[in-house]
């Protein structure tokens, strides 16, 4: 006879390595976040936790005390010999104090209409490009007055989706319920940044139109072939929402990836620097130091742009662009990703960097050794097809 599960919490059901869970300190059993209201990233803070059981007879639970607004584990003791850490609240208003060159030295402005897959073709794809007005870039969004709540009705609350605590750099899993409760609430106790709500399988993405040139360009859209033995990679459609002092420290787009961007509402600040050979080096020392977060990387480098986005732009970043973002107010914006033709040498270089660095798969292109591969064979085939069609022209 088997033994049974062991079954915990107030629902009385056995572990679920996909919950959130947390321990009482005082009766040992296990709770889920979601049955007593205990959200991932509150449970940082809090230094003895009593479950609904306990807290009748022992009060509620204790909260940690902060000590420091610098550092990402803001317990610690502040002999203010400490450095300063990336997405901090001190972190943020130096961020906003710092001088930059301006973003108008690397971008290239343009109308929608001239932005095509020709264009770049003759010209390359390796400045920024911005488009003040959408018209003629073949993007379709919701208009301004689309709210937090209104994606919520579209995508479904009950989405876990991926939030950032900014404060702390770190990730956790909450509902997208969850997220816009917080979004929309009086109160804030902490900055949280939403970047990685891909809605390509949702009712929102009917809303979305992916510009012309993102879609004509795309490897995914041109190369992957419907009875591939691999799911199709999804990057194409992302929505994010972001409150007043959110912060993305300097990455490259996972896989090499090219990204266009459109701020619907708010703003976002973008720190822009060219992946020069001696740029992408010294990123990647910077990436893999164990003090990456008290390091501002924008200092490394010889030049770092600053290049503000406002509502109603659109950018776009070619491969290998190494980029910081901040939210510099509640913002919604909408992106996606692609692989092309015109910098394979780029984006090749910068996957063997993540691969280098042992970036964890959930952050790496979904089967780009695939899509490569996908891409050579249609190369090959036309290849062949040329020579075939020279060799009759003998």
């Amino acid at each position: 006879l088997m033994a049974a599960a062991p079954l915990y919490c107030v629902c009385r059901q056995p572990y679920d390595v996909s919950r959130f869970m947390i321990e009482c300190d005082i009766c040992k059993d296990w709770f889920h976040g979601s049955c007593v209201q205990v959200e991932e990233h509150h449970a940082v803070d809090i230094d003895v936790y009593h479950c609904p059981n306990c807290d009748v007879v022992n009060g509620p639970s204790l909260m940690k005390r902060r000590t420091n607004w610098h550092r990402h584990d803001y317990t610690e003791p502040d002999d203010g010999s400490k450095p300063v850490q990336a997405g901090t609240a001190v972190f943020i208003s130096q961020l906003q104090n710092r001088s930059f060159a301006s973003g108008e030295e690397v971008l290239v402005r343009m109308q929608g209409e001239s932005v095509t897959p020709r264009y770049l073709e003759k010209h390359g794809f390796s400045q920024p490009i911005a488009v003040t007005e959408m018209e003629g870039l073949g993007l379709r969004l919701p208009p301004p007055s689309f709210s937090v709540r209104d994606v919520e009705q579209y995508v479904g609350g009950n989405k876990v989706i991926d939030v950032i605590d900014v404060a702390r750099q770190a990730d956790s899993k909450m509902k997208l319920s969850e997220f816009i409760k917080y979004y929309t609430g009086d109160q804030r106790p902490k900055v949280l940044n939403l970047i990685s709500l891909e809605f390509s399988d949702t009712r929102m993405s009917e809303l979305v139109v992916v510009p012309d040139v993102a879609q004509q360009m795309s490897w995914v859209e041109n190369y992957w072939p419907d009875d591939s033995f691999f799911p199709k990679p999804f990057v194409q459609k992302y929505c994010l929402m972001g409150v007043k002092g959110c912060y993305t420290d300097f990455h490259i787009d996972f896989g090499g990836t090219s990204v266009w961007y459109h701020v619907l509402w708010g703003e976002k600040i973008f720190y822009l620097i060219p992946p020069t050979v001696a740029n992408l080096a010294l990123y990647e020392a910077w990436s893999s130091s164990t003090n990456q977060s008290e390091v501002f990387f924008g200092d490394k480098v010889d030049k770092c742009y600053k290049c503000v986005v406002p509502q109603g732009t659109t950018l776009l970043i070619p491969t290998g662009w190494i980029h910081a973002v901040l939210t510099s107010q509640d913002c919604m914006a909408f992106g996606g990703n692609f692989l092309h033709n015109l910098n394979i040498g780029m984006q090749l270089r910068c996957y063997e960097m993540e691969r280098r660095l042992k970036t964890p798969d959930l952050f790496k292109f979904p089967y780009f050794e695939a899509i490569c591969w996908y891409v050579a064979k249609n190369l090959l085939e036309t290849l062949k097809g040329a020579l075939v069609s020279i060799f009759f022209f003998f």
